[in-house]
């Protein structure tokens, strides 16, 4: 078994075990505590490169003991009651001011219902660029729209923008949340955001987000590239194969993803994944960190993934 897959399943049994364990009553966790070791799992990452270059056995034993010590540091840290209330520190310096606070007594953040739209005329039929951005978000994107673009905002916290540029060949549309000042509850929950695109330009998006959730179905658009850069992160999306080349580009710290791509179309994955997991289900592994589908060479579609990630989980599958 690959070492990759033992640490990621030895992360995921920690976690597992602690949420068990506070359902139960048996411990009290503070997962405030352990939020600001984050960057040991670099360290982690660090060691493993180090000591497993050459995939020798011990090199994988002092990789994995490594990471149960430090996973019991932090088992122990996280039981201890927190010295302050804010996730990350009393000393945050941040343009962003933003206090997590659970109790029940603060006053409730009202939703605010917004709608941003772009017409669609004569220059929209050439390449659209689509740059999103904003954190604390769940972006979903399905159907199509008259207009170039139609987002629906359940909006809790923040200001949204959406914003057009054009020149003689393309067309770039802007849209990201203003940075807002003031208290976050934890009980406030998120904003949403329903995206809706016409089905006749070429289309280049690209999204760059801390926490947030996307989930978009674009196989009835025209993808020419599809650029992911986000943080903690769960990003499921579905390709299309109506382009000769389409390009999905993903960089993550810690997050879930999930790609699916048709059977029609070959697929060739390229991979800089660190400790994370990978599940390429039908892909055939060419060299170390490529894989590509049977029907790659021979197909008239073709789909280019590059995924760059630290402590992730990758899925790529067909449909």
């Amino acid at each position: 078994m690959k070492l990759d897959r033992i640490m990621w399943g030895i992360v995921l049994l920690f976690v597992g075990g602690v949420l068990l364990l506070e359902n139960f009553n048996v411990i009290e966790f503070y997962w405030r505590n352990v939020w600001g070791f984050w960057p040991i799992f670099l360290i982690i990452a660090g060691v493993n490169i180090l000591f497993n270059k050459n995939k020798s056995q011990l090199g994988n034993i002092i990789s994995i003991v490594v990471l149960v010590i430090t996973l019991s540091v932090l088992f122990y840290r996280g039981q201890q009651p927190p010295e302050h209330r804010s996730w990350f520190g009393q000393n945050l310096k941040s343009d962003i001011d933003i206090d997590f606070d659970d109790n029940d007594d603060d006053d409730s953040v009202n939703s605010q219902r917004l709608s941003f739209s772009e017409p669609f005329n004569a220059d929209s039929s050439k390449s659209v660029a689509l740059n999103i951005s904003g954190g604390g978000t769940s972006f979903s994107l399905k159907g199509a729209t008259d207009s170039l673009i139609l987002a629906n905002v359940d909006n809790k916290r923040g200001n949204f923008t959406l914003s057009k540029e054009s020149t003689d060949s393309a067309q770039t549309l802007t849209f990201k949340m203003q940075n807002h000042k003031g208290k976050w509850s934890m009980n406030d929950g998120g904003n949403d955001v329903d995206f809706k695109l016409n089905l006749h330009p070429e289309w280049t998006i690209k999204m760059n987000m801390g926490a947030g959730e996307v989930n978009f179905d674009l196989s009835p658009y025209k993808i020419r590239t599809f650029r992911f850069d986000g943080g903690a992160a769960a990003l499921d999306i579905k390709m299309g194969d109506l382009l000769p080349i389409t390009d999905v580009i993903v960089k993550t710290g810690v997050a879930d993803v999930k790609i699916n791509i048709p059977t029609g179309s070959g697929c060739r994955i390229v991979t800089k994944t660190g400790l994370s997991s990978r599940d390429f289900t039908g892909f055939t592994k060419l060299s170390n960190g490529t894989y590509e589908t049977p029907n790659y060479a021979n197909s008239t579609k073709k789909i280019f993934i590059n995924l760059d990630g630290g402590l992730s989980n990758f899925e790529v599958s067909r449909y």
